[in-house]
């Protein structure tokens, strides 16, 4: 049966010298034998294992899993145990990746449009950016619950031209008075405004962005910090994240 030095498994794995010794002395890949010099000798069946080590790591499972899976007797149930967790673990980080990935690519298509930006205005575009989901859910809620009280309008409507019902218009009106200011309420309540000019994110009164003159991603307001009045980014930003701020 054939035996490998230090150097000739290290080279047959693809690994440093350096880690084939540090394994052994981590007890994962002591060698079958010594020589009569006192160099270590390993055997084919250490060489396999080498190579399920190389592979393990290679995966990312840590050393002290790997030494954990070989000093047990149902490796084989270690083993897949082990594998499964790492591939949750590995899940979780492509997840993550993906979700940089997103918020890069979106900065950048920002950044394409703009003539010229400094370092504070990227911070303010990935601001907006990180919370472009939430603000996105926040509006389709307000788009659903209007949806009924738009219905109940054109009903009213309907039957005010083809019955007479104009009665129907007190209804609707006592329905959507109230939903109109639940719901502003609800939206100024949950977003807040980035100042271009000094980039503070502040959240103004509630009657001065009523009122305020707007786009769907601005609002022209009056920043509280540098008192610049102008249009001012909208972003999603809750009212007691801003007070714990």
């Amino acid at each position: 049966m054939s035996k490998y030095t230090t150097g000739e498994i290290a080279k047959l794995t693809g690994v440093t010298v350096r880690t084939v010794q540090y394994y052994d002395a981590r007890g994962i890949l002591v060698p079958s034998q010594l020589s009569e010099g006192g160099r270590r000798l390993y055997s084919e069946d250490d060489l396999r294992k080498m190579h399920i080590i190389c592979f393990l790591r290679d995966i990312g499972v840590s050393i002290n899993d790997i030494g954990r899976l070989f000093s047990e007797d149902n490796s084989e149930k270690i083993i897949s145990m082990v594998l499964g967790e790492q591939q949750k673990a590995l899940m979780a980080q492509k997840r993550e990746c993906e979700s940089r990935l997103s918020m890069i690519e979106s900065i950048r298509r920002e950044i394409k449009d703009k003539e010229s930006f400094s370092v504070e205005s990227i911070a303010d575009i990935a601001y907006a950016v990180k919370n472009k989901d939430k603000l996105r859910k926040m509006r389709w809620f307000m788009i659903l619950t209007g949806i009924p009280v738009a219905a109940l309008q054109w009903v009213a409507l309907v039957l005010g031209l083809t019955k007479g019902f104009w009665w129907m218009f007190a209804v609707w009106g006592a329905v959507a008075i109230p939903w109109g200011v639940a719901v502003s309420i609800y939206y100024f309540r949950k977003t807040a405004y980035i100042c271009p000019e000094c980039h503070e994110v502040f959240k103004p009164k509630f009657k001065s962005a009523f009122f305020a003159y707007h786009t769907p991603t601005m609002r022209r307001l009056t920043c509280p910090c540098c008192n610049r009045k102008g249009l001012c980014v909208e972003v999603y930003q809750e009212e007691e994240k801003m007070n714990n701020d």
